[in-house]
């Protein structure tokens, strides 16, 4: 059963772009490994040069075997290089009931 997931990642001082771009490939490589399902994942961003992601893992067990993936460890190192990970209740927009941030769009 697929599990779906919220990634918060707040961009450090300058990083910014070099985020989106990691953004951008983060599914595709996840999918090129055969970790994440075909549903397409939404991308919005805060106010606070943070990015939020909702997407699917295929399973439990996929998001346990991209701990011993080389791919997605070497992904995941240049993340923590330009982001920090955050729990989604420290963006300021999800304290709202409804919460609004910007779509972002790779195209």
């Amino acid at each position: 059963m697929g599990r779906i997931v919220i990634a918060v990642y707040r961009a450090k001082p300058g990083q910014e772009a070099a985020l989106h771009e990691l953004v951008k490939a983060h599914v595709p490589i996840l999918r090129s490994q055969s970790l994440v399902t075909e549903r397409e994942p939404i991308v919005m961003k805060s106010g606070e040069a943070t990015y939020i992601e909702i997407f699917e893992w295929q399973s439990q067990e996929s998001i346990e075997a991209a701990h011993a993936n080389k791919a997605v460890q070497k992904m995941w190192e240049q993340f923590g290089k330009v982001c920090d990970y955050i729990p989604i209740s420290e963006v300021e927009e999800s304290r709202s009931v409804f919460s609004e941030f910007t779509p972002v769009d790779f195209d």
